[in-house]
């Protein structure tokens, strides 16, 4: 491939970390995971991370820990909001915890949350916000974080195509009470599979804690408002959540510890590769690219088709794909157009008007942690080509 969507970023740094553990004979969760927790939470200047098995997990262990929060900071019943476009896994677990999704528009130029959609989205029964960060843009967390505090809203991020993106100094996913990452094999670290919740709320991270290995006390501090006083040898087999078991393999903590190393230069080439993207396709007619807000991560190079293009996707990812450029839809595209909208309870906030383009003309293509100017330039060529004879 020319340009794949994924491309490995191990050296023998990380199969020395999968050897260290071998060696240990302890693979599952154990001191490796916790000083990969312990690392993430410092580098990305929150008190507290949990990592589970993947960024869809995270998603799951974060709205499982609103609804069990000792504040019910959400409770069945409640509206929150949601953008149209994101991962299906985005959406998954507010639809199973009897939450009801209102969905807003996304921005045609940030491909987030419309925010004047938002705020006219805002009614006594919405008790949250899901901010998503797509494609490494942060949202206006500005703006957001004024409408939260104002109407008593709770806001928490689903950040697992953003790691490393910052607005204002800030990175993505430290804005709400709680934000997810995804440590997959095609986003910004890998740790074979892998997921990560930040938070600074401490009752928060005590209820993740016990929710991410079936709600048991194990996990707990003596401090912790989940710990009931029982019989140690009791207290092994004490069950205080209904939880899950989403932990994660102690080799894909001591992968991540070396991903995190390598996390400031994997976004700055990524981020270098974001310039010559915009440089090389903003004037490319009836193509609108995605325009990053604060310092995007660039997880990869968004484009919908406008004008005379509009309608035409196919026949551009048949051209791309033929030279070797790998696309993919923008996420789920318009989430309410997927056939699993039918299980959800859910309105709409206005029109969807730029999703629904996203969902018929919209596309990405990859970048990556090395220099992919040769195949940008490639493939914004094959667009001008092709658009020249339609």
């Amino acid at each position: 491939m020319s340009l794949p969507l994924a491309t490995e970023t191990w050296n023998d740094a990380e199969f020395q970390a999968i050897q260290r553990v071998l060696d240990s004979r302890n693979f599952t969760m154990g001191v490796e995971v916790r000083a990969f927790e312990e690392e993430f939470a410092r580098y990305f200047g929150s008190r507290y991370a949990v990592m589970c098995n993947s960024g869809s997990s995270a998603n799951l262990l974060a709205v499982a820990g609103l609804i069990y929060h000792p504040e019910r900071l959400l409770r069945p019943g409640d509206t929150v909001i949601v953008p149209a476009v994101s991962w299906g896994t985005t959406y998954y677990p507010l639809q199973q915890y009897g939450l009801k999704l209102r969905f807003v528009d996304i921005d045609r130029d940030s491909l987030n949350m419309d925010m004047e959609q938002v705020e006219k989205a805002i009614t006594p029964d919405v008790r949250g916000i899901f901010a998503v960060n797509l494609l490494g843009n942060p949202c206006d967390f500005t703006h957001l974080t004024e409408l939260c505090q104002r109407h008593d809203i709770v806001l928490f991020e689903d950040n697992c195509e953003s790691m490393g993106a910052r607005l204002d100094g800030r990175f993505a996913g430290t804005f709400g009470r709680c934000g997810t990452f995804s440590c997959f094999f095609s986003h910004h670290i890998s740790t074979m599979e892998g997921g990560m919740i930040v938070t600074d709320d401490e009752a928060l991270y005590h209820v993740l804690l016990s929710l991410r290995a079936h709600g048991w006390l194990r996990e707990q501090p003596a401090h912790s408002h989940l710990d009931y006083q029982v019989d140690p040898f009791v207290r092994r087999f004490r069950f205080v959540l209904p939880g899950y078991n989403l932990r994660p393999l102690e080799m894909s903590g001591a992968i991540g510890r070396e991903q995190l190393l390598k996390l400031p230069t994997f976004v700055s080439e990524r981020r270098r590769n974001g310039d010559t993207f915009t440089r090389l396709f903003e004037g490319v007619a009836d193509v609108r690219i995605q325009r990053q807000v604060g310092d995007s991560s660039w997880f990869g190079f968004a484009l919908t088709l406008e004008g005379k293009l509009e309608g035409k996707r196919a026949e551009l990812v048949a051209l791309l794909e033929a030279d070797g450029i790998e696309c993919r839809p923008i996420a789920a595209g318009n989430f309410i157009a997927n056939p699993a909208i039918q299980y959800f309870e859910y309105d709409l906030a206005g029109p969807m008007t730029v999703a629904e383009r996203i969902d018929s003309s919209g596309l990405f293509i990859g970048n990556h942690h090395y220099d992919v100017t040769q195949a940008l330039i490639r493939c914004r060529d094959i667009i001008v080509q092709w658009s020249s004879v339609i």
